[in-house]
């Protein structure tokens, strides 16, 4: 066993080749190819017959070979990224999208890459709110985003169903907005995802990065919800019967995205989705040199 020592952190822990390949990763490099590198490091490393190394030895080492293969532009994200960890840096990625195109298993994945352990949905901050907010008082809250028009009073020559949505979103957007303050005023890490995440009632500031998620069209949800099912216990049929107000909703999300400048990621392979996000925010933090 080679154990890993960190003089800056006092600990000593046992090498990982997973942990290290989710460091390279973040690099921007494939997952298959970030494995093979770490496997490269721990065989010379044993090669060398080394029993206690330094997450600096480690460093040096796993730049070489990501070097050695060509990967100069992904070695120097590789250390800065190194960097960015030692100093700190608190981050938080807001990830928004309509029902069912994937924003869970996508924030999954991304919390697993970046080494961040809270992952907060809108949904329970809503569920949260319905426990201490009475129906008859916040009645949009109690009902799906899709549905909330059936219990507001709809403007005259509105959108019943984008008002509807729009008006749920202005209340779950308090607790998400209260989240927020926590993170910045605590330095705490996070990714916060769900449908009330939309652009304008909710704005990311310093270190914070805003996604929008999409999916191609009707098959591509109709095909989420499905897949969903095999592993919740929410009804693929509610949401399927329900598809075009959802995709409906989609469009206004997207729209929103757009006016104010927030990137949107057609979720069609969810490796090739949490890659773009990462290679997005490594390059917007080298230009901010953080």
């Amino acid at each position: 066993m080679i154990i890993v020592t960190d003089e800056e952190k006092k600990i000593k822990l046992p090498f990982s080749r997973g942990i290290l390949t989710r460091s390279i990763t973040l690099s921007g490099i494939d997952v298959g190819i970030a494995y093979a590198i770490a496997t490269e490091v721990q065989k010379e490393l044993e090669a060398k017959g080394k029993k206690v190394v330094s997450t600096e030895e480690i460093r040096e080492l796993t730049y070489r070979k990501l070097v050695e293969r060509g990967l100069k532009k992904e070695a120097r994200r590789y250390l800065f990224w190194r960097e960015l960890r030692r100093k700190k840096i608190r981050l938080t990625v807001l990830l928004g999208g309509a029902t069912g195109v994937g924003k869970s298993t996508i924030a999954t994945e991304l919390a697993f890459r970046l080494g961040i352990r809270s992952i907060i949905g809108t949904d329970t901050i809503r569920e949260v709110m319905r426990k201490i907010i009475a129906q008859e008082l916040l009645p949009d809250i109690h009902v799906s985003s899709f549905m909330a028009e059936k219990v507001v009073k709809v403007p005259k020559n509105a959108d019943p169903l984008i008002y509807g949505f729009e008006t749920q979103v202005k209340h779950v957007s308090v607790g998400i907005k209260a989240v927020l303050e926590r993170s910045r005023r605590e330095g705490l890490n996070a990714i916060i995802e769900g449908i009330h995440v939309v652009p304008g009632f909710v704005m990311p500031r310093e270190n914070e990065f805003m996604y929008i998620i999409t999916v191609p069209g009707r098959d591509h949800l109709i095909a989420h919800f499905y897949e969903r099912a095999r592993y919740s216990q929410r009804d693929a049929e509610k949401y399927v019967k329900n598809v075009d107000r959802i995709l409906r909703i989609q469009e206004y999300i997207v729209s929103t995205a757009k006016e104010y400048g927030i990137p949107i990621i057609e979720n069609i392979e969810p490796e090739r989705t949490v890659s773009s996000i990462i290679n997005d925010i490594i390059s917007r933090l080298e230009k901010e040199e953080v």
